[in-house]
């Protein structure tokens, strides 16, 4: 247990300081883009962003990738096994998560009450009533992202990247597939079905309400998924 301490101090410590960085260069972005805008229009009425999180995807998605390329190399060489390189990358994954959806979720907030008119991803679907809710959808959704990139990486690390073309060309050709069921097989009757059932999953519910916690489940139950089957593949991944 010692051991696996000491990596998930490590894995969490050394993504901490990329936290700030990452925040640093964002709103100094934003805030110079804003007012180059500003100066160029000759005032600053309108001037604003929405989805700031859509930033933050991006950057847990390559967190997802290089939890697998960076660290397991020098992880297994100093004798740390898989279940624990895999036990720490997910605690950084929740970490770095946790940390970012709630900065998220408060700066989401403070920009609400200075621009009413400031969307965020969360509040978009479900409002602003309930700031918990928010940070812990956010916090899944972070998770889910890494862990899906982690697992793609997983894959193409272990069956090469031939393979990994070919599965990427059926993987498009199912979905390809898919949507022409929806446009030439599927009646209306059964669309209507399978729209009602992905909205009720994402917590709108026919008779108007929203349900919180279904959103949760739903990533939470993904979630799982994706790290059922990155540890599956981590398990038999050798050093390249």
């Amino acid at each position: 247990m010692k051991k696996l301490k000491s990596i998930i101090q490590y894995e969490c410590m050394t993504s901490f300081k990329y936290i700030w960085m990452f925040y640093a260069i964002q709103y100094l972005s934003v805030g110079f883009i804003s007012i180059g805008i500003g100066l160029v229009l000759g005032n600053f009425d309108d001037i604003g962003t929405n989805f700031l999180e859509i930033n933050t995807l991006i950057y847990v998605g390559i967190l997802g990738v290089l939890g697998f390329h960076d660290d397991f190399k020098m992880l297994i060489q100093n004798g740390f096994t898989r279940k624990y390189i895999f036990i720490a990358t997910i605690s950084m994954f929740c970490f770095i998560s946790g940390t970012m959806a709630f900065i998220d979720t408060v700066v989401a907030n403070m920009l609400h009450y200075i621009n009413s008119g400031y969307l965020s991803l969360y509040s978009s679907l479900y409002g602003y009533e309930n700031i918990f809710m928010n940070w812990l959808w956010l916090f899944l959704l972070y998770v889910a992202f890494c862990s899906l990139l982690y697992l793609v990486i997983l894959v193409i690390n272990k069956v090469g990247k031939v393979i990994s073309i070919y599965l990427g060309v059926i993987f498009g050709g199912i979905i390809l597939l898919v949507v022409a069921l929806f446009r030439y097989v599927f009646t209306a009757e059964v669309i209507s079905d399978i729209l009602k059932l992905f909205m009720e999953v994402m917590g709108f519910m026919a008779n108007g309400t929203i349900n919180y916690i279904f959103p949760v489940l739903t990533l939470l139950v993904f979630v799982t998924i994706l790290a059922v089957g990155s540890y599956t593949i981590i398990r038999r991944t050798e050093l390249g």
